[in-house]
Parts: structure tokens; sequence; C-alpha cells
């Protein structure tokens, strides 16, 4: 693993997402390498990739997932492709921190 898929902002979180729509249930997958090297937070939803539902699923997910409401989690880039950059706004180490410590005790090798 080359990283994680987070940078801190002064005001949040940006998060890079590989999001897979008709995904069974809603869940977080683990991190993942790209081949260009870059790290993402694999999700899946259940949601279909129709009028934005499978976006609100993942903001959805995402906002549980760390901990903040929906309304501070926004999808900044990517809303009709696979690879999404989602914005959390609140304090980006803390919510790191949460998305983190998530990832090491719901994902076991």
């Amino acid at each position: 693993m080359s990283g994680q898929p987070w940078t801190v902002t002064v005001d949040g979180l940006l998060l890079t997402v590989r999001l897979t729509p008709k995904g069974g249930r809603d869940a977080i997958d683990g991190i993942e390498t790209l081949s260009d090297g870059r790290a993402v937070l694999k999700a899946r939803v259940r949601a279909l990739p129709e009028d934005g539902e499978a976006n609100a699923a993942l903001v959805k997910l995402i906002a549980k997932t760390a901990g903040v409401s929906a309304s501070r989690v926004t999808v900044q880039s990517g809303h009709t492709a696979r690879l999404k950059v989602l914005k959390l706004e609140g304090d980006g180490t803390v919510l790191a921190t949460v998305i983190q410590t998530h990832l090491s005790e719901s994902i076991r090798p």
C-alpha cells in the first residue's frame, strides 16, 4: 500500500474513492493502489448509478463512517465516474484518524 487515499486540508479532508454501484451492500472494502500509484478507498453501494443515487448513497456511507452529518460531505469531482473526490468538512486530522480506525477495525486480512 503506497500512501493513504486522503489529504488533510485547512478545513477538512479530501478523500479519493473508487465507487462500485450495484455492489450488493453499502460498505467500505479497504484501500487499493491504482496502476498509476494513487491510493483510493474502495467503496460499494446498493444504489444504481442513476440520477445521483449512487453518489447520495456514497455520501451517506462516508458520513456515517467518519461520524459526521451527510451535509458535511460533498462530491468535489467525478460525479459520473467511478473515481471520485469527496470533501469532508471538519478537522481533517481527526477525520483521517476516524476513517483509519474504521478500516483497521472492520477489514481483516
